[in-house]
C-alpha cells in the first residue's frame, strides 16, 4: 500500500485563489487536491468547475476528491422534514460539483445530533443510511468510485465510536457487495486527529484508536496536528510540532504496519489545516509557509512519487 500526498484546498478561502494554491503545491510536488468547503459549490455556473479543473491540470495538478466539511450537513437528524431535504439537495450538488472537477468520490459529515434533541440519534441513523444508499446509486450513474463520510470526536456526531464506525461501514459494505452494479461503495476520510474526549476532557477513545479501527474501510486520510484533547488543529511546521500529539514518524509507522488492512492499494493523505487567522494583514501571509512547511515535513515520511 502506497500514501500519496495532497492538500485540502480549505485555508485559502477568503484570501488566495486557486491559482496561488496549485502553484504552490506544484513547487512543493504535490500533485492532488481534495477541494473543500466553499459557497461555490452549492451556487456558482458549472463552467466554473470546469474551468477551475483545466486550470489545475495546466499546473499539473489533479483534483482527486471533493469533500466538504460543514457540520450542518448532518440534518439527517434534525427531525425536520425541510432540513433534510436541504441536506439531501446537498450531497447531490457535491457529487454533480465532483464530477464536474474529475473527481473520484464527494463527501462529508454523516449526521449532527443537537444537543437538546438526543432522541434523534437513532432516528438520524436510520435516515442518513436510508439516503446514503439511494446516493450511493446516484453516485455511480455519475460516475464516482466512491463516497465518503468521516469518523468524529464527539458522540453527538455519528460515526465516532469504534463500533459505530465499524457497524456504519460493515453494513453498508454489505449494501454495495448486494447491489454492485448500481452502486460505489461507502468508504471513510479517516483523520489523523479524530478520537472521542468526553465533557471532563478525558479521551475515551484516542486518535491512534479510531485510526486503526477505521482502516480497513479508509479511501482517503485527512493529515494535520492537534493537542493533547483533540481542540485545536495547525500542522507540522516547528513550533506547531512542539505541541502537538501525532508525531509523523508513529503514523507512518501504523500505516505501514496495517498496509495489508487498506482496501486499496494507494490512499491519499490530504493535508488539511485550517491555517492562520482568517482575514487579518498580519496572518494571512502566513498561510505560503504554514503549508509548505508542513507539506516538507510530510514528505520525508510519505515521500510517494508525483502520480
Amino acid at each position: 500500500m502506497k500514501i500519496a500526498l495532497g492538500v485540502k484546498s480549505d485555508p485559502i478561502e477568503s484570501r488566495y485563489t486557486f491559482d496561488w494554491l496549485f502553484g504552490l503545491m506544484a513547487d512543493c510536488g504535490v500533485d492532488r487536491l481534495q477541494y473543500g468547503s466553499s459557497l461555490p459549490t452549492f451556487c456558482a455556473e458549472d463552467e466554473y468547475f470546469r474551468q477551475l479543473r483545466r486550470r489545475a491540470e495546466k499546473k499539473g495538478i489533479r483534483i482527486a476528491s471533493l469533500f466538504a466539511s460543514q457540520r450542518e450537513f448532518g440534518g439527517f437528524a434534525s427531525g425536520d422534514p425541510l432540513l433534510e431535504a436541504a441536506t439531501r439537495r446537498a450531497w447531490e450538488r457535491m457529487i454533480h460539483v465532483a464530477t464536474l472537477l474529475g473527481a473520484e468520490c464527494a463527501g462529508t459529515n454523516a449526521l449532527i445530533v443537537m444537543r437538546d434533541l438526543p432522541r434523534m440519534k437513532e432516528q438520524g441513523i436510520r435516515r442518513f443510511i436510508e439516503n446514503i444508499k439511494d446516493l450511493l446509486a446516484m453516485a455511480k450513474r455519475a460516475g464516482l468510485k466512491a463516497l465518503t463520510t468521516e469518523p468524529m470526536s464527539s458522540v453527538w456526531e455519528y460515526p465516532s465510536t469504534p463500533e459505530e464506525v465499524t457497524q456504519l461501514a460493515t453494513d453498508l459494505g454489505a449494501f454495495h457487495a448486494a447491489n454492485p452494479a448500481s452502486t460505489v461503495p461507502f468508504y471513510y476520510c479517516t483523520d489523523v486527529t479524530h478520537g472521542v474526549v468526553d465533557e471532563n476532557r478525558s479521551v475515551v477513545h484516542s486518535n491512534w484508536e479510531l485510526l486503526e479501527v477505521a482502516i480497513p474501510f479508509t479511501w482517503e486520510i485527512h493529515f494535520k496536528n492537534t493537542d493533547a484533547t483533540l481542540n485545536s488543529t495547525f500542522g507540522f511546521g516547528p513550533e506547531e510540532v512542539k505541541r502537538g500529539i501525532v508525531d509523523l514518524g508513529r503514523l507512518a509507522d501504523l500505516l505501514k504496519r496495517n498496509a495489508s488492512r487498506f482496501p486499496l492499494i494507494e490512499i491519499t493523505g490530504y493535508l488539511e489545516i485550517p491555517g492562520p487567522k482568517v482575514g487579518r494583514d498580519y496572518s494571512d501571509p502566513l498561510l505560503g509557509r504554514m503549508l509548505t512547511e508542513s507539506l516538507e515535513a510530510l514528505k520525508r515520511y510519505f515521500p510517494s512519487p508525483r502520480s
